[in-house]
């Protein structure tokens, strides 16, 4: 997740950042008090909400691993990336495809400096500090061009990032712009909070919107529109948990049916194609 607004010049430990909430909700030690009282608000008052932070990042590890496994694809622009925790896009995207190349972009100061320290032995990563509604200025920049090819497909990763976004700043227009500037055969990854019409929805979106005036749940429909004019692929726009799930947390396997969580329903995942 990224802060959607710049912090100035140094890190304000006084202000929460949506990325350093999340590194607290994984369990991770880049936040500061003013987080934890955030954090501790879902973990207190809305108990089993933390699962929604764990069921995207499977999701997306999954994701990254099967596109650097199974589609020839070997860079990746990953928008919002927040602060690095265990299997980051690279390492994952790497660990399969070393040749693989990642830009993290993220605009929270704190994101910007663990990021760098963390690559900076990788030359085949950069960090670009530019917010993600500013999509021109991300594939100019000079660090993008560095080590994307944008005459060969890309992979998009939109990974809990556009529900940072609220309607009036057209996140669909967002997509649409990578849409049109990425190859055919270029592969989209997107998570969102995910409407359930009920009260844990609602709990969680005002504590978002009281503390950072974004965070917007959508539903379904809404999701699949943010990718119009892709081919979203099989199984659709589903439950984090539910979008191709290993063996081992399948929950079908052994035969029977493990019901989710009202929680794990909250995150939605879905992969797209640009034929």
């Amino acid at each position: 997740m990224a802060d959607m607004t710049y912090e100035g010049s140094s890190i304000d430990p006084t202000k929460p950042s949506i990325a350093r909430v999340y590194d607290y909700l994984l369990g991770g030690k880049d936040n500061y008090a003013v987080d934890r009282e955030i954090g501790d608000v879902f973990k207190r008052d809305l108990p089993g909400s933390v699962a929604i932070a764990f069921a995207n990042r499977a999701a997306l590890t999954r994701a990254v691993r099967e596109i650097a496994k199974n589609t020839g694809i070997r860079q990746f622009i990953d928008l919002g990336s927040g602060l690095p925790t265990a299997d980051n896009v690279h390492q994952v995207a790497q660990r399969h495809a070393p040749e693989s190349r990642v830009v993290y972009v993220d605009t929270d100061l704190q994101v910007l400096v663990h990021g760098r320290a963390l690559l900076e032995n990788n030359d085949r990563t950069r960090v670009v500090a530019v917010d993600v509604r500013d999509p021109e200025g991300i594939r100019t920049h000079p660090d993008t061009l560095e080590v994307i090819d944008f005459t060969r497909p890309v992979a998009v990763i939109l990974s809990a990032i556009l529900h940072h976004v609220n309607d009036e700043e057209d996140p669909a227009g967002i997509v649409r712009y990578w849409r049109d500037n990425v190859p055919s055969g270029s592969y989209f990854f997107i998570s969102h909070f995910r409407s359930g019409n009920n009260p844990e929805t609602a709990a969680a979106e005002k504590v978002l919107q009281k503390t950072f005036g974004r965070g917007r749940w959508r539903t379904d429909a809404e999701i699949a529109s943010l990718l119009d004019g892709l081919e979203i692929l099989a199984p659709g726009i589903v439950p984090a948990s539910l979008w191709r799930p290993e063996e081992t947390d399948n929950p079908w396997s052994g035969g029977e049916r493990r019901e989710l969580t009202v929680w794990e329903h909250l995150i939605a995942a879905g992969l797209a194609r640009k034929a």
